[in-house]
């Protein structure tokens, strides 16, 4: 029955029921109108209302579950889908049920457009970081390495007081050439591609633990099977990022990042002791970690450690590829 009829339907029977109850009830009504008349009649006219208003909630209540679906939907957060009344993915449900296959098929569509869009978008600014960080390996770095060797040949053959200013200048050089390594280091981990991801796990803590002076605990499980570069990419970044959090926003004193096995899956999970999430609002770099979970298959989870204000903790879980489940 589609929702012209339905709804007609619904008032017809209320109409109905109230034409039956003036022809073959005991009501009458005169003229002038008594009160007793008049009171029956504003109840019935109260009771019509209520059962009209009853009924057309019934009728329309699909439309209000796609109309609070589509208030709160997340393309970030895919799989939401509402159930099909009276034919799930067949023909029933009238034009209620064609609204929702409709509005499934598009979430399903939007979906699969920004994980393809994403997967570009993120491919892009690997690529460019890449070439950044070969950049500044390359170009910045020699230079800077260069410029180390003139002032120290420069110190060694200059006198006093002039050899000490070149040996300050050649120090903040040095500040300087280890700074442009480390930001190398971040836009493109080389540990990463040469040992793998629990060994890049552990330089980007130590390294984190050396500039922020925040405690880190790691608890790294050596037997994990082989994952795909794509994977080991993104579990990297979602660590980076949660440590980055930590550091900028939770006033933390300790972190922990653990990465282990869970069956088919592997899951990284990266705890401080912080104030917790106090924002609704979700900003890029949680966004960013959310849309790379998309990308391999994963689900990322944020909460506030119990009680609240008292830290977070942010656990990806990536499934294995089909090789390695066993």
């Amino acid at each position: 029955m589609s929702l012209y009829w339905r709804i007609f339907s619904l008032n017809a029977v209320v109409l109905g029921l109230a034409t039956a109850m003036l022809l073959w009830g005991p009501v009458t009504v005169s003229v002038p109108v008594v009160l007793t008349e008049a009171l029956i009649l504003v109840g019935g006219l109260a009771a019509m209302l209520v059962a009209n208003a009853a009924l057309l909630r019934w009728g329309l209540a699909p439309l209000e579950r796609v109309t609070r679906l589509m208030s709160t939907v997340d393309l970030l957060r895919p799989g939401r889908r509402l159930p099909v009344p009276g034919g799930g993915s067949g023909g029933g449900g009238g034009e209620v049920g064609e609204l929702i296959r409709t509005f499934n098929a598009m979430l399903e569509r939007l979906e699969q457009e920004r994980a393809t869009s994403s997967a570009r978008a993120l491919f892009a600014q690997e690529a460019e970081r890449r070439r950044i960080a070969q950049e500044l390996h390359d170009e910045v770095g020699q230079s800077m390495t260069a410029v180390l060797l003139v002032l120290k040949r420069a110190a060694d053959q200059a006198e006093e007081p002039l050899r000490t200013e070149l040996e300050q200048v050649r120090e903040i050089t040095r500040e300087s050439l280890d700074e442009v390594r480390r930001l190398v280091r971040r836009l493109r981990p080389g540990v990463l591609d040469d040992l793998g991801l629990v060994a890049a796990l552990t330089s980007l803590t130590s390294d984190f633990a050396t500039h922020t002076g925040l405690r880190v605990t790691r608890r790294m499980d050596p037997a994990l099977p082989a994952l795909s570069p794509e994977t080991e990419l993104v579990l990297y970044r979602v660590a980076q990022e949660s440590l980055t959090n930590a550091a900028r926003h939770a006033d933390a004193e300790h972190v922990t990042v653990a990465l282990r096995r869970a069956g088919d899956a592997v899951v990284l999970t990266v705890g401080d002791d912080g104030r917790g999430l106090r924002a609704a609002r979700e900003g890029a770099g949680i966004r960013g970690m959310r849309e790379r979970a998309l990308l391999v298959g994963g689900a990322l989870d944020i909460v506030s450690v119990p009680p609240p204000g008292t830290g977070t903790r942010i656990r990806l879980t990536v499934p294995l590829p089909q090789e390695a489940q066993i």
